[in-house]
């Protein structure tokens, strides 16, 4: 280990970042999980909070049950107000990184009412920032709320063709699961899971429950219930090497899922 260490201190002060034998030294150094106990939690905005008390509020209750024996950072969805928003913007041509703030706006709002409700047990939300309390959070409380959106805003990198910014709240979750080291990563949405098409709309549309990113890919169903970006971040993933995607509307799935159950779809990395 030593050794190793040694040999990346010495290339990093004399070669490029990108340089192939830095790259390879970096690649041999151990890893360090932060919060290898801890469960991301994605509450989806438009498949669950926009549909207001009946979808939330049995949710909520199942957060607080569950927190006594699980570590759950729970990010939150932008849903229809932000699809409301990216529309005006788009049809006034702003670009992505502003249409990213205005959907960062929505997410917020979705974390600061969900903390709310859960505020009388404990339960708080916290900013981008804030995020560097979350171990003294989960430590306490076992819980604790954030926004989905990544905090890219103008920075965010704009998508091949049109102005939606590609990363969203399905990819900054993910990527606080991936980065913080956590053990699961868990979409709660408003289907079953993933499914051969759109099962709102077409009645043949045959359930999914197991699939590689490259079995999505190969199939085109690559955007069909999370946001394109995030298999090619699982795929490199370290930590996170599979998600969870369940229906939030369906009481006691989030229960079993942290349990370790098979609920849902489960996409794996490869």
């Amino acid at each position: 280990m030593t050794n190793t260490t040694t040999e990346l201190e010495a290339l990093l002060m004399q070669r490029s970042l990108t340089d192939p034998q830095l790259q390879s030294a970096a690649e041999a150094a151990s890893d360090f999980r932060i919060l290898p106990d801890a469960t991301v939690i994605k509450i989806g905005g438009q498949s669950v909070i926009d549909r207001g008390r009946a979808a939330v509020y049995p949710l909520v209750d199942e957060i607080v049950a569950a927190r006594k024996a699980h570590k759950l950072l729970i990010g939150t969805g932008a849903g229809t107000r932000a699809r409301h928003l990216y529309s005006i913007a788009a049809g006034l041509c702003l670009p992505a990184g502003v249409l990213s703030q205005l959907g960062a706006s929505v997410a917020d709002q979705n974390a600061a009412m969900l903390g709310q409700l859960l505020a009388k047990h404990g339960i708080s939300a916290v900013s981008s920032a804030g995020l560097s309390s979350v171990p003294l959070f989960l430590a306490e409380v076992n819980a604790v709320i954030f926004s989905g959106m990544p905090p890219y805003s103008l920075w965010m990198r704009p998508a091949a063709e049109g102005v939606i910014p590609p990363y969203r709240t399905d990819a900054g979750c993910f990527l606080v699961a991936e980065q913080f080291g956590c053990k699961a990563m868990i979409y709660v949405k408003d289907e079953n899971g993933l499914y051969t098409a759109n099962p709102k709309t077409a009645k043949n549309a045959t359930f999914i429950p197991k699939i590689s990113v490259t079995e999505m890919k190969v199939k085109g169903l690559q955007d069909s219930i999370l946001e394109f970006p995030v298999l090619d971040l699982l795929a490199a993933a370290r930590h996170v090497r599979e998600v969870q995607i369940i229906n939030g509307l369906v009481p006691g799935n989030l229960t079993r899922a942290l349990a370790g159950e098979h609920v849902g779809t489960i996409i794996t990395a490869s």
